[in-house]
């Protein structure tokens, strides 16, 4: 039986094909068309190995044979927490050739998250890494197996000694590959959102596909570009935006890094004379400031891909300038819908603008609070859906009654303006406002003006309960490591005057602190800064 998801009506399926979007092709046709012409060219690196396209094919085919002799099979589910490493390709590619749809935790999701994961997918198999605290020995193991019974096999991957994952993968076995329908759910994302509840995002393989394949062409990808994959490996981002996917569909090259910190990074990009990469705005912040005094020729950058959250102007006006390659905004979800600043475009919009959607047959729709939709140009939430934009969470019917309008149109949670080139301009989150005494705020506004003084490296800003004016807003600061100023609340409330902004969207307290708490998914957690609050 097909795993359940919430299929695209008939009328927008057969426009989805019939204009070509859908091909009715797996995920896997990815490796099997480079194996003809490129069999030899190297798919992934990571400093120490490279795999080829024909390597990578027959890996992924090996382990695919050693979990159906184990009784895995089709339309199961699993559950991946791998590192960047080039064996969570292997296992990623396995799955969907053996048709198991798994979901792809990140590296830093502790016993929480992956139970919560467990509880809602049921998985049969799950494939770990000892690097990881909660499989560097059997304890949590055991756990799950006696809390789960749909759990039949667990695979890790020991990076020191005898490893059953890589002797799976690297015993020549025949494998019998079944027949995969592109309609089925291929695997889950995880949802970035700001609830505490896990949320699965079932994509199947025609409308991932088409992301893939569609990002590619928009970000000129070719068989000559050398890919870093700084960003965690799972992310939607550095997976299909166009990510390692995008570059497998060209006959690239995917250089895996453990993290996107210069230190981890800049070698690399020397080394294999790295043309593309994406990274976060904290990332490339540190990019910027270690460039110069790094020591390493990072000249054969061409193009930087900067999303996950809003880049403010001046930290993007810096990128030309300092790193010497092209800067392409993204702005997307791992709900679908992706939007890309392009090449052609002129440098107000690389700068000022989080880019167009991929497709003409991503409908857009931004509304007021009342449903009615806004005049162009006018900020408002987005909605949106098309040929890769999901129809509704796994086994989530409750949360997919708030998320999805009576036509189908998703509601992201983003507020945005878009111009009348296309171009969206994000202006924040709705569920990221402060409604101070009636005057609303939007955090992310404030945090991009902070975010353009020198001396701040990151900032949130939140909501504090008030007595008289229901809430008040507090800037959490983050300091550049090297300030040059003294900073102080009084100094900023007067830089943030200066830029021009209403005296009600001035912080009315700031906090300065070491870090800024982070989500499973890597986002900043406002809810725990919220907290603090509470707490006082």
């Amino acid at each position: 039986m097909s795993i359940e998801y919430t299929p695209w009506p008939t009328d927008l399926a057969q426009r989805y094909r019939e204009k070509g979007y859908w091909q009715d092709k797996p995920l896997t046709c990815l490796l099997e068309e480079q194996l003809a012409t490129n069999s030899n060219g190297i798919a992934l690196a990571d400093g120490k190995r490279s795999v080829s396209y024909q390597q990578l094919s027959q890996y992924s085919s090996n382990l695919a044979a050693s979990l159906a002799q184990k009784g895995l099979k089709q339309h199961d589910t699993a559950l991946i927490q791998l590192p960047n490493c080039i064996e969570f390709y292997i296992s990623y590619f396995a799955l969907l050739k053996l048709g198991i749809a798994p979901v792809c935790a990140l590296f830093n999701h502790q016993k929480t998250e992956l139970q919560s994961y467990c509880e809602i997918l049921q998985p049969t198999l799950i494939i770990a890494s000892s690097m990881h605290e909660l499989f560097n020995d059997d304890q949590f193991t055991h756990k799950l197996f006696n809390r789960f019974n749909c759990l039949s096999t667990v695979i890790v991957d020991h990076h020191k000694g005898n490893s059953e994952l890589k002797q799976a993968y690297l015993l020549d076995q025949q494998f019998n590959a079944p027949a995969l329908n592109p309609s089925d759910v291929a695997f889950f994302q995880l949802s970035g959102g700001s609830t505490g509840t896990p949320k699965l995002i079932p994509r199947t393989h025609n409308d991932y596909l088409y992301s893939v394949v569609a990002s590619a062409e928009i970000c000129q990808l070719d068989g000559e570009t050398r890919y870093l994959c700084a960003l965690p490996a799972p992310h939607n981002f550095p997976l299909s935006s166009p990510g390692a996917l995008g570059v497998f569909h060209v006959g690239g090259s995917v250089v895996l890094a453990a993290d996107p910190s210069p230190t981890s990074c800049f070698s690399l990009i020397e080394h294999y004379q790295i043309t593309h990469t994406a990274l976060v705005p904290p990332a490339l912040q540190l990019w910027l400031s270690h460039a110069a005094q790094a020591g390493y020729d990072l000249t054969s950058l061409k193009l930087i891909q900067v999303g996950g959250a809003k880049l403010s102007i001046s930290v993007a006006e810096q990128v030309e300038p300092i790193l010497g390659c092209q800067l392409q905004q993204v702005f997307g979800m791992a709900e679908g819908l992706v939007n890309y600043t392009r090449h052609d475009d002129d440098i107000w919009s690389v700068i000022n603008t989080q880019g167009k959607p991929i497709s003409p047959d991503d409908e857009i729709k931004i509304v007021d609070e009342q449903g009615n939709d806004v005049p162009s140009g006018t900020v408002g939430r987005l909605l949106t859906r098309g040929p890769y934009t999901f129809r509704g969470y796994y086994k989530s019917p409750l949360h997919n009654a708030d998320a999805f309008d009576d036509e189908g149109f998703y509601s992201s949670g983003d507020l945005v303006k878009q111009l009348p080139s296309g171009h969206l301009v994000v202006e924040g989150r709705d569920k990221d406002q402060i409604n101070r005494g009636g005057e609303k705020i939007a955090a992310e506004e404030v945090e991009n003006l902070l975010l353009g003084h020198d001396d701040i490296a990151h900032v949130a800003i939140v909501s504090m309960p008030d007595s008289t004016l229901g809430e008040k807003s507090c800037a959490f600061i983050v300091l550049q490591e090297n300030p040059t100023t003294k900073l102080s609340a009084l100094v900023l409330r007067k830089y943030l005057r200066q830029l021009g902004i209403a005296d009600f969207k001035v912080p009315d307290k700031f906090q300065f602190v070491a870090a800024l708490p982070l989500t499973a998914v890597g986002k900043v957690n406002k809810k725990a800064l919220r907290a603090t609050f509470e707490q006082q």
